[in-house]
Order: C-alpha cells, then structure tokens, then sequence
C-alpha cells in the first residue's frame, strides 16, 4: 500500500514535470517564430511614413512565414515622428550590416524639431533590431538611394536639384561627401531644363556567384574577369533622357566618362511621333552582368532597353565606339511594350542573374515580368506577364539568393511577399503582411 503511494505521487510528479516541460517547449517555439536566425531566417526592412519609423520584418528561408520583429504594427498605431522627420527610400549593404535611409524634415507633423532632411545609418543588430549609427549626415534633396555592389559608395539622386551626390561609407556605416568631378552642361539653345533625377543605377563590380557549383548567369562561367570600370546612368523625367556619369571606382567621385568633356546623355524613345515630351523617364536598371541598361518610361507604358559600350560581347556592340565608354545603343526593338494591363511603370530591377527584369508598376499595381536575352538583351513578356501587387506600391526589392521579392504597398499598409522560381522567373504570391501606415521603402538580407 505504501508503495502504491509512492507511485501515485511520483507519477503525479512526473505529469506535471512533463507538462511544463511542453508549456516551456511551446513558449520556445512560439519565441522562435517571432526572432530572427540569421542561419534559417531572411529580414526584410520596411521605412514607414505613418508613424515615421523603420519596421524589422523576420521570415523563414524555408517556408517563407513572417513575423514582426522590430516596431510591429500592433504597437506603433499612437505613435508619429518616431525618427523626427519621414522616411523614405531604404537600401542594405551586401554584408546585411547597416541600413541607410532618407529622412526628410516635416514641421508641420513633427513640430519645430523636425528641421534637418538628409541620411540616416542604421546597425542591424544581430536578432534582427535596428540601432541608429551616428547622426543625420544632411543632404539637400534625396529621392532615392542606391548602394554599389560592392558595399563602398552610396549615391543619392537628388531629384530637382539635378545632381547626384555620393558617399563613401566608412567604418560603423559612417558616410563621407564625396565631391564630384563631372561637368553636366545643359545643350546651348535647346529647351533643355534642370534635370529632374528620379532614378539610378550603377554598373556592378562584382559578377553573380555559381551557386553550388551550378551556372545562374552566362557570366558567372569560370574565368570571367569582374568589371574594371564602373558607369552610373541616372534617368531625368523632365527632359527624358539618361545621362551617364563614371564612377571613380578608387573614392566614388562621379565624373565624366572617358574622352568626354561633360556629362553625356542618350534620349529615351521618340515613338509615338509627338515625341519625347510622352516619355517620362521613371526607373533605370543595369543587368547584373554588366550588358544592358533599362529605362521605364511612364506615360508610354514601354521598357527602352540599351547596350552599354563597355566591351561586353553584345549584339549591338558592333555599334559602339572603338574605345569602352560606357555609352548607350539602342536594342533593336526597343522600346518594348508592357502587357497585361500594366500602367505607370517606375522603378526596375533585374534579377540577381540577369535573366529577368521586374517592373514595378504604379497605377496599374502590377509587377511586370520580362525575359531578357542572353545576347541582345531584348525583352520578352514572361508567363504570366504580370502579378498584381497591393494598392499604390512605391518600391521592391530582391533578396540576393534570387528567391524572395517583397513589395511596400503605399495605400494598403501592406507588404507583399512572393517566392521566385529562378528558372522561370516566375512570382508566386504568398500572404501580405501588414505593416505600420504608409510604407515606403523596402531592403531584404
């Protein structure tokens, strides 16, 4: 009888050893699935201008499944002017270290502190949380960011200022002003105005990797030598054209290119016959294997799509000069038209690869999927050509292992999340997430 007893009460205490063992186990795996793993997981990066912060988003390398990690939506609706000004457009370095942002003052929200517009450098902390690096570095007009592949020089467009600034980036993702070189003259008695820059895109330095032994791009082939010169084109909506400015690849200063006095510039398409005037510039890309240059152009629905004179073995490179310059030719059949329904096209990216080109269209809430040649860099509608987005998307971005793309949705305070299929192309959507009011921006590691 004694024995018994005994028994009972061990069992008794074995059962509730055990079940808190599963409570533990349970609130363990409830944890996991709102931090974040660098080993298992991706972060996506959202700037918000409901409340003016950065968002921190944690998703499964595996599945895709996201949580909030830093500034979840359930906890910021009360909050405004977080990072004392609005912001915007977000890039990532390569390594996944710091992030960059443009912060644009706003009294009439912020109060009388809100004075200073410029960048922003943050730390990616290690569980997926960001720390502010630094102080505001100021800046006169930034519209949109861009990093170089190689993680040294970050470049501003500076919209209506009609300039481009640069930066060289230093130890704890300091930034330091790197003057320019280059001479940008408007052409004498043309009807040419201050350029509006609304986009860049800068020539890469570093080629796509194998990955696990596989061939991804045609210029990942063993022996290929990465770029020794480096070009930026920016896309000016006001006189529709792109200009082209070299990249000192030693300090990031931008100049002119070579045996060029100035700044040279190569029209946008001038179909239909009332011409430039209907084009509008809106986005510029560079394919990752340093061939092609892309230009969206907004009120024509059209993709212009451009060799880059740089020695690549192109089919339009029998057109270019004698000397590598980084200029322009036109791809026969350019421009190329959108389909699905697409409308508004702005910004672009290609794949990590280069073998597809994303457009990310505004009034349409679309993305359209093109297909790019090998040789010609001539554009093909993927299938389906387009996948439908939320309500007023402002930006993407690609993650570099070619398999996730997320999108800010402006209007629907959502962020819109699809896996790749390198192969194809293809986007398949998976469920949105939501996010503080108003995202802008988006980077992914």
């Amino acid at each position: 009888m004694y024995n018994m007893e005994i028994n009972q009460r061990m069992s008794k205490r074995f059962a509730w050893l055990l079940g808190v063992v599963v409570l533990v186990a349970i609130g363990l795996l409830v944890a996991c699935g709102t931090t974040y793993n660098s080993s298992f997981d991706g972060l996506v990066l959202v700037s918000s201008q409901g409340s003016g912060l950065l968002e921190t988003f944690s998703f499964s390398l595996n599945s895709g499944s996201i949580a909030a990690v830093n500034n979840p939506p359930s906890q910021t609706g009360d909050l405004t002017c977080v990072l004392n000004g609005i912001p915007s457009s977000i890039v990532a370095d390569p390594a996944g270290a710091y992030a960059y942002t443009i912060i644009t003052a706003n009294q009439s929200d912020c109060g009388s502190s809100s004075t200073a517009t410029g960048i922003a450098a943050f730390k990616i902390n290690s569980d997926g949380t960001m720390t502010a690096s630094g102080s505001l570095v100021p800046d006169p007009n930034p519209m949109r960011l861009l990093m170089d592949s190689t993680g040294k020089y970050l470049f501003v467009a500076e919209g209506l200022k009609g300039t481009v600034n640069s930066y060289a980036i230093g130890s704890g993702g300091s930034l330091t002003p790197v003057p320019g070189t280059f001479n940008l003259t408007l052409p004498a008695g043309s009807e040419f105005q201050t350029p509006n820059f609304a986009a860049v895109a800068v020539t890469p330095m570093v080629l796509p990797p194998l990955v696990n032994g596989i061939l991804q791009a045609v210029c990942s082939s063993p022996g290929n030598n990465p770029p020794t010169s480096e070009y930026l084109y920016a896309a000016d909506s006001v006189n529709n054209v792109v200009w082209e400015f070299s990249v000192n690849t030693s300090t990031g200063a931008l100049g002119n290119p070579p045996n060029r006095s100035q700044v040279p510039y190569f029209p946008s398409p001038t179909s239909p016959p009332t011409g430039l005037a209907l084009s509008v510039p809106a986005g510029v890309a560079v394919d990752a294997c340093n061939r092609f240059v892309y230009v969206s152009n907004d009120l024509q629905n059209t993709v212009s799509a451009y060799t880059m004179c740089n020695g690549m073995p192109t089919a339009s490179a029998q057109y270019c000069p004698a000397t590598a310059d980084g200029s322009l030719v036109a791809i026969t059949g350019s421009p190329f038209n959108l389909s699905g329904g697409a409308n508004g096209p702005g910004q672009m990216m290609t794949d990590p690869f280069g073998n597809y080109l994303y457009v990310l269209d505004l009034l349409s809430n679309q993305i359209s999927i093109f297909r790019i040649s090998t040789v010609s860099g001539s554009l093909t509608a993927d299938t389906p050509a387009v996948v439908a987005t939320g309500l007023q998307p402002t930006s993407f971005a690609i993650r570099s292992d070619d398999n996730w793309l997320f999108v800010a949705n402006f209007q629907s305070a959502t962020l819109s999340q699809y896996t790749i299929t390198p192969a194809t192309g293809a986007l398949t959507p998976l469920p949105v997430t939501t996010t503080d009011n108003y995202p802008w921006g988006v980077a992914v590691k």
